[in-house]
């Protein structure tokens, strides 16, 4: 569908604001018609409520504990930087809170079989493991490029007994993957598509939203009760934006905290080099949705790049097009050399070893605390750990 045609004010369903919808084949519509009102159903359901909440106690391991970098903060001598630790999350990332939610809403409907892409494979992980624990199949759909990054995360796939399919497509990365994805739904409407981020037709940023809050309710709750008040801002990087809109989440209502996006500006800002969609894109049409995207010289969705796999996509979700639009949240972006740098800060000063994506949100914050008062707060989501990009960094020494 051309962009040119599109007219956000006759939007119907499914929008945040503008930003949003469902731009999908006609034979798609009446699986996320059936999805979306098994969505609605299971949120206003407290045994389902009640379902998720014991899987994320026993299998994941919620809540995820709040951190003080007490030796960062004191080394840049401005304010005190708290991480929100999804990276403790069983399988390390926040991923497994929404393949939680949406897994309990494939076995409401009667699925069998599930479909997913994945960019930095944490999502691929997160779903094989739990369709495994439904005792579901899997086929993760996975750019060949980014298999070739995330080796350790296709191993894992596979011996949790999930499929794994090479996207060989364009660039080979996330964007072919949900290609991929999309098109084996359409060949299988009865399989269950799992997205893993805060994007795609209606109802998927929602549902996402949904059940990546917890990441932000918790965090809400922890600030007040480890310093008895409301970080100065909270930080999260965004690729898709699945951690930050899940931490945003408990915060929005909250005028004076700050909520800052933080986008991979790769190599620079020069098109083909970066991905930050919400910085240097315009609003547009791919995957179903009409979101900030990053566009080629005919309007398709353009060429982007990131040292990271899970942040290297040509969009956005449509919450954060919207919350953009409105001022509630601003959006940076930072380099790959500026996020490895923060990999090793972190590493090296707190013991704890970042996924690249994380650094992106850390260095961002690394950046703004020497300018601000020491009694000040950044809270920052750390949304997965390092070990999946081992390899990657020492690579680069």
């Amino acid at each position: 569908m051309s962009t040119s045609s599109i007219n956000p004010s006759s939007f119907a369903d499914g929008f945040f604001g503008a930003y949003g919808g469902q731009f999908v084949p006609e034979e798609m519509k009446p699986a996320l018609e059936q999805l979306a009102e098994t969505f609605e159903q299971c949120r206003a359901d407290p045994a389902f409520a009640a379902e998720l909440s014991g899987y994320e106690k026993h299998f994941t391991g919620r809540p995820s504990p709040l951190f003080f970098c007490r030796n960062l903060s004191a080394r840049l001598g401005g304010a005190r930087i708290f991480l929100k630790r999804e990276d403790l999350n069983h399988l390390g990332a926040h991923k497994v809170n929404n393949t939680l939610g949406q897994i309990l809403v494939a076995k409401r409907m009667g699925k069998k079989r599930i479909l997913a892409e994945t960019g930095a494979g944490q999502h691929g992980v997160a779903t094989a493991a739990t369709a495994a624990l439904m005792g579901m199949t899997c086929t993760v759909y996975m750019g060949e490029e980014d298999m070739r990054r995330q080796r350790l995360n296709v191993v894992r796939m596979r011996m949790l007994g999930a499929e794994v399919v090479p996207a060989l497509s364009g660039q080979r990365t996330l964007k072919e993957a949900v290609d991929e994805a999309l098109a084996a739904w359409l060949r299988d409407p009865e399989a269950f598509y799992l997205l893993g981020s805060a994007v795609g037709p209606h109802p998927y940023p929602l549902m996402v939203r949904e059940f990546q809050s917890v990441i932000g309710r918790e965090a809400r709750e922890q600030m007040l009760a480890a310093e008895g008040r409301l970080p100065d801002a909270c930080l999260a990087c965004v690729g898709g934006g699945s951690n930050a809109i899940g931490l945003f989440a408990g915060f929005l209502d909250d005028s004076d905290v700050r909520l800052v996006g933080v986008e991979p500006a790769g190599r620079g800002l020069s098109y083909g080099d970066h991905a930050a969609s919400l910085c240097c894109g315009e609003p547009g049409v791919m995957h179903g949705f009409y979101s900030y995207m990053i566009k080629d010289a005919a309007g398709e969705p353009g060429a982007v790049y990131s040292i990271s796999a899970g942040l290297d996509y040509p969009s956005v979700g449509p919450e954060h097009s919207c919350l953009k639009d409105s001022g509630r949240a601003e959006y940076v972006s930072v380099s790959d050399e500026e996020a490895v740098a923060a990999f090793y800060e972190l590493s090296r000063r707190e013991g704890i070893i970042p996924a690249l994506e994380s650094s992106h949100a850390l260095a961002q914050a690394i950046k703004m605390a020497p300018d601000m008062d020491r009694e000040a707060i950044l809270l920052v989501c750390l949304s997965g750990r390092g070990d999946k990009d081992v390899e990657q960094i020492e690579a680069l020494a």
